[in-house]
């Protein structure tokens, strides 16, 4: 059944939330934050094995890095349109309205905890390879794999942040299962390449959701979202990077 990957990774990360709700009442402030830092941690040690693989190959007995220009033209330029749209904005927006609409006014952490968990599980290159591969051929291992994954996540980031966190299941949901339905009309345009310079930029982009974990929102990383899409196209221009 094409989609269910969707399905249970939505439904994985909306356990965590419950699970995390009930036993972040467990911990003390400090404590919590204990946590979260420790999950920031974690997040960010992921992203450099990410982005390491992506830029560092083996020349003959030498360790060489590569695609330097790549990573710098497509965050910057991509931050720069982000910044222009405003997608953070629109994130928090919609945290927001959630807030409002769920009856949790009162929780002051509940945007912050929304659009952190929302990126931290959202961007990457598991959820769009993975999301192709069950819209193509029905093969929904790869979203099973991050729904573990993003049951842990989400766990802790609720413990720590609070119950905004639960509902990153929603854009996840939203994210994977659009793209399962136009899975084919995408694979064909995602070669290895694509999917690698993805891959890379998108392990980036999770680094620095880890940075604002450790030591507070200093980046708006919503706002970095179009380098993924600059990362794909520029697998298809003439010239190497």
């Amino acid at each position: 059944m094409i989609g269910i990957g969707t399905i249970i990774n939505a439904a994985a990360i909306a356990a965590g939330g419950v699970i995390g709700h009930f036993t972040g009442r467990l911990f003390r402030g400090e404590q919590q934050e204990a946590i979260n830092k420790t999950c920031g941690i974690s997040v960010l040690f992921i992203a450099i094995a990410g982005a390491m693989q992506g830029m560092l190959r083996i020349d003959g007995k030498q360790l060489v890095s590569g695609k330097s220009m790549l990573v710098v033209l497509c965050l910057a330029i991509g931050t720069v349109i982000g910044e222009l749209i405003g997608i953070e904005k629109g994130f928090e927006k919609f945290g927001e309205w959630l807030k409002r609409k769920t009856g949790n006014s009162k929780d002051k952490q509940f945007v912050n905890a929304f659009v952190t968990a929302s990126l931290t599980v959202c961007v990457g290159a598991m959820a769009i390879v993975g999301a192709i591969q069950d819209g193509v051929t029905g093969d929904y291992t790869t979203l099973a794999l991050k729904a573990v994954l993003d049951f842990i996540i989400v766990a802790v980031l609720t413990s720590a942040l609070g119950k905004g966190a639960a509902f990153s299941a929603i854009p996840v949901f939203i994210f994977e299962g659009l793209i399962t339905l136009l899975a084919h009309l995408i694979a064909p345009v995602m070669t290895d390449l694509a999917i690698a310079y993805l891959s890379l930029i998108g392990s980036i982009l999770i680094f620095c959701v880890g940075v604002n974990l450790v030591w507070g929102k200093t980046l708006r990383v919503a706002n970095m979202l179009p380098a993924v899409v600059l990362a794909v196209a520029a697998a298809y221009v003439p010239w190497s990077f």
